[in-house]
Order: C-alpha cells, then sequence, then structure tokens
C-alpha cells in the first residue's frame, strides 16, 4: 500500500451526475487530502493524516511542494496514427482555398492515406508513442485512437496492428477504434456501398480474429458516406459484436439521430446538429463529444455544448488531434477556450475530459478519485484547482500518476 499526499486540494469529481449541468459548488474537495493505493487501485481518500494513521505501515509517497490533485484526463477522439504531414492544408485554408481545391491540389485525408500507406508499421508505432507522449505529458491516461488512413485491408490492418503494439510500450491506455469507414479510398473499383460491405466481409472478420479493436466509426457526411449506407454498416457491424461511435453532424445535421437510433456510445464533432436533434441526443445515453480542436482548425462553429449540457445530455470533450483539421492536441486548452465560448463551467469541462470521457469509451473505472476506481491522477503546482482552465493549458501538470505510480 502507498500513501500520496499531503495535497492542498484533492478534486475527487465524485459523486456527480454523468449527464446534465454541473455547477462549481457541486464539486467534492478534500483539503489536505491523501490517496491510499494499491495494485493500481484506489483504496481509500480522505485526509492525509487521518489515513497516516489508519494506515501507519503503508508507504508514503509525500508531495513537498503545495499541490493540487485530480483524475488524470481522458482523450475519447483521436487520430494519432498515422504518416506525414498537412500543414499545407492549414496554410491553404487560411489563404481561402476551398476543401475541394485543397484535395484537388494533393491535399486532404488522401494526402494523409497515401503518408500512412507509406510509412511502414515500426514508423507508425514510433509515431504513435511519440504523441502519446506529448499527451501523458498534459496528463492524459487513456487515449482513443483511430484507424482510417488505410482504407484497405493490408493498410487498415498495419494501423491496428502498430496501435495494438504500441500498447505494449506505454502505461498510458490506448484504445483502439476502426475508422476504415471514413471515406470511399480512390483506389476502390466501386461504389461507397460496395466498400462499406468490403469492410463488413473483409476488414472486420479480420480485426476480429486478430483482436485488434472492439469499435467501429464511421464518418457520415456529404464528402464521405450517406445516412442510410451509414446505417446499414452500423447495423452489421454491431451484429459482428462491435461497439459503434459515429463521426456526426460535422458540416450538416442529421447523423447524430442515426447515432442515437444505432445505440452508439458517442456522435463526435456536432458542429452542425440543429436543435430539434439537440434534443434528440441529450435525451439519449449516447455521448455527445464535442471537438473544438477541428472548430479551431476549420474556422467552423464550435459544438453546441451549452445546448446539449441544457438538455441533459451527456458531455464530453476531446482533441480529435489528427494531421489535417486538428493538429493542436491540447486538450486543456482547447477545452478552455470551449469553455469561453460555450460558457462552461470548471465542473462541466473537468467531468467532460473526465468520468464522461471514459463513459464514452465504456471505462467506467476511471475519470473519478474515489475507492476502488483505477489510481490514474495528476498534480499541478498551484493552491487552486481553477488555475488548470485559466491558464489555458500553459499549467502544464508537476506529476503524473498511473496505476498509483508516480512516472
Amino acid at each position: 500500500m502507498k500513501l500520496t499526499g499531503p495535497f492542498k486540494q484533492i478534486i475527487t469529481l465524485s459523486n456527480l451526475s454523468i449527464r446534465g449541468k454541473l455547477n462549481d459548488e457541486d464539486l467534492e474537495i478534500i483539503s489536505n487530502g491523501g490517496i491510499l493505493t494499491n495494485g493500481g487501485i484506489i483504496l481509500e481518500i480522505g485526509d492525509f493524516d487521518s489515513l497516516k494513521q489508519m494506515f501507519p505501515d503503508s508507504e508514503t509517497d509525500l508531495i513537498d511542494k503545495e499541490q493540487i490533485t485530480l483524475p488524470a484526463f481522458v482523450d475519447a477522439h483521436t487520430h494519432i496514427c498515422f504518416g506525414g504531414n498537412r500543414a499545407n492544408d492549414f496554410a491553404m485554408r487560411n489563404a481561402g482555398r476551398s476543401y475541394l481545391e485543397i484535395a484537388e491540389s494533393g491535399g486532404g485525408i488522401w494526402s494523409s492515406v497515401q503518408h500512412t500507406r507509406a510509412a511502414s508499421e515500426d514508423d507508425l508505432i514510433e509515431g504513435i508513442l511519440k504523441r502519446v507522449q506529448v499527451l501523458v505529458k498534459q496528463g492524459v491516461t487513456t487515449i482513443e485512437i483511430k484507424s482510417g488512413y488505410g482504407l484497405n485491408i493490408d493498410e487498415e490492418l498495419k494501423m491496428l496492428r502498430a496501435i495494438k503494439k504500441a500498447q505494449t510500450q506505454t502505461t498510458a491506455t490506448l484504445v483502439p477504434t476502426c475508422l476504415s469507414a471514413h471515406l470511399k479510398p480512390r483506389d476502390f473499383e466501386g461504389t461507397s456501398k460496395e466498400y462499406l460491405n468490403y469492410i463488413v466481409n473483409e476488414i472486420l472478420p479480420k480485426i476480429k480474429e486478430e483482436n485488434l479493436a472492439d469499435r467501429v466509426d464511421i464518418f457520415i457526411e456529404k464528402s464521405a458516406f450517406q445516412p442510410e449506407e451509414s446505417k446499414n454498416f452500423i447495423l452489421k457491424a454491431k451484429q459482428l459484436g462491435f461497439q459503434i461511435t459515429v463521426h456526426a453532424d460535422q458540416f450538416t445535421a442529421g447523423s447524430s439521430r442515426i447515432a442515437v437510433e444505432v445505440g452508439a456510445k458517442s456522435a463526435d464533432h456536432l458542429e452542425a446538429t440543429i436543435d430539434e436533434d439537440i434534443e434528440f441526443l441529450a435525451k439519449s445515453d449516447t455521448v455527445a463529444i464535442a471537438l473544438p480542436g477541428a472548430s479551431l482548425g476549420l474556422g467552423e462553429p464550435f459544438s453546441p455544448a451549452r445546448k446539449i449540457l441544457d438538455k441533459g445530455g451527456i458531455l464530453a470533450i476531446a482533441t480529435d488531434w489528427n494531421p489535417g483539421s486538428a493538429p493542436m492536441g491540447n486538450i486543456v486548452t482547447q477545452a478552455s477556450i470551449l469553455a469561453t465560448y460555450q460558457k462552461l463551467t470548471t465542473a462541466e469541462v473537468l467531468a467532460a475530459i473526465t468520468f464522461r470521457a471514459a463513459f464514452a469509451l465504456d471505462l467506467e473505472d476511471r475519470g473519478v478519485l474515489a475507492k476502488g476506481k483505477k489510481a490514474d491522477f495528476i498534480t499541478y503546482e498551484t493552491d487552486n484547482f481553477q488555475n488548470i482552465l485559466y491558464h489555458q493549458g500553459s499549467l502544464k501538470p508537476k506529476n503524473i500518476y498511473i496505476n498509483g505510480k508516480k512516472i
């Protein structure tokens, strides 16, 4: 057993609702607190001195400077397995070029597909681990990672195998998701419906056979896959035993409804979601994942986070770190900016990047500091937890603990 502390403040995020509005007054804050862990699990949490008396034989990890602690962050939507660079896309967008013009000039998602196909599996592993380390230093210890830049059986499997092998080289939790349905590849001879059938018949069974992912994603959009064919694809993927998440309502409305209708764990993006669909989404158990990095990268509106919460929905916030539309990869900066524009409370933001994000990944063992939960937590050298969002990402974690061990 190990007792870590004493902390100026422990922000447990315990006993908060999984859905709807949260007030900062609802936050449980333990002063002079300690966290007792064993085997990667929290055994007790409370007053440090009292825990020391109760467990005198426990190893003590003394905090030598004034620090606060809270659960480690969860990034529930990333594309950090990729090859190449699309800085030119960003420059061209800012110069007024359209998406189509950028794609025709060799940019866009297809550019990332070509670079990723050209990369070796070892190259992809190296890139994943480099980006994971960036996120871990920010306090993110659970990271979802999508495929989707391979778009054929060999290259999609290469990506997912790279993610699986990267997991053996980091203590962070990596959650793989198959996004073979990112768009129809230019070199596929057939319709988009035929490509989706190819994924179902060829790629998904192999993923199951090698245990490479339990989750399937699809980009429902005019430029990708249409609503009816997407719904049929999702239902087939569910029959194969996959959980579902959806790239929904990024540029046009309607696909968040499909996500709810098929029981998806999350609907991600939502920049174009209309009011009647917000209400439909908010009444469901499908998590609405806002991706402010994509809004910043593309100059698009932010997801209607305030409306979703006010209607009682489940809101998470993720980085969407990818080589094209969201290259920032800074979860606190993005969440802080979204909070400013959408008027989110500190409690709502912290919930959105911890236990509500974990819920979107079907990981209910983390995201709060409570007895029996995974001992992933982070500390900041400050006397007030509000400084985390106040500094908009410039205040970095002092220490990161995964499974109760400082890394």
